[in-house]
């Protein structure tokens, strides 16, 4: 599978997602993630992933105005939160943070959680916005096969791309297979499991067989898988290393290995059974 770092994966309405992004959960307002997002356009990074909820959609806006890589060639994520969730809530927060990004459109937007009995009248916002042009294309997070069926139920446009939870230790086959089928993009967050993954056997067999360090074979697993992923890192070696995965390819008993290592864990609440209350 030859891929680069410019390479992406059209979405069922012919938008181009990047293979690869930067995630900023956890990075501070201001300085720290704009410095992050800085380094990581300058390593060739084209797709930031924010949300209402991590705090930072300011300093995301202000790296994209201090950026020298035009507006159109960058792709930015971000996510109504569960508190918002509603058709004129999930409008209302929407001009929110598109206030605190600076933008006038936004590339993907998606609704952060399934919280129940309020996340179908999000979605109708989610296709107003579409509709009016507001956003290029519409998704959800950690939503299963059920929510995603409830969507169905009552949409006019389907979820365009599903962001989950998503590392060796919680591969999603099923959840993976059901998005193929309907046409939605899976999107990895955790794809590192934050560290929770580096010494695993099979990992650190494939790093000496390659000269690879952990974090490029996940990723680079997560790209032959054809899941986009968006490692997050305010660290410029970090963000310039977990970009370096076009250089080298994992065979498919590579790949088969790293798959054995699927055992259902989550370092996150499951959407299932969890009360967001």
């Amino acid at each position: 599978m030859k891929v680069s770092a410019n390479d992406v994966y059209k979405l069922k309405n012919g938008v181009e997602m990047p293979i690869i992004g930067l995630g900023v959960y956890k990075a501070e307002d201001g300085g720290q993630v704009k410095d992050a997002i800085l380094a990581a356009i300058d390593a060739g990074y084209r797709h930031i992933d924010t949300a209402s909820f991590y705090g930072n959609e300011k300093g995301v806006g202000e790296a994209i105005k201090a950026s020298d890589v035009p507006r159109e060639s960058l792709f930015i994520t971000t996510k109504v939160w569960n508190d918002d969730l509603g058709y004129e809530e999930t409008l209302k927060a929407f001009e929110i943070s598109m206030d605190n990004l600076g933008l006038d459109y936004l590339d993907l937007y998606l609704i952060h959680w399934p919280i129940e009995g309020r996340y179908t009248e999000a979605w109708k916002a989610m296709e107003k916005l579409y509709a009016d042009g507001r956003v290029k294309a519409i998704g959800v997070s950690n939503f299963h096969r059920q929510h995603l069926e409830e969507v169905f139920s009552i949409c006019r446009v389907k979820p365009m791309v599903n962001q989950l939870e998503y590392h060796p230790h919680l591969a999603q086959k099923e959840m993976h297979e059901f998005c193929k089928m309907h046409d939605i993009q899976l999107e990895a967050w955790a794809p590192l499991k934050r560290g929770g993954l580096f010494e695993e056997p099979v990992i650190k067999a494939l790093v000496e067989k390659h000269g690879k360090t952990p974090a490029q074979i996940i990723l680079r697993w997560d790209i032959q898988n054809r899941v986009s992923t968006i490692p997050k890192s305010v660290t410029p070696s970090r963000i310039q290393e977990n970009i370096n995965v076009f250089d080298f390819e994992l065979s498919d008993a590579d790949m088969k290995k790293i798959d054995s290592l699927d055992s259902n864990q989550r370092m996150s609440k499951n959407p299932d059974n969890f009360s967001f209350e």
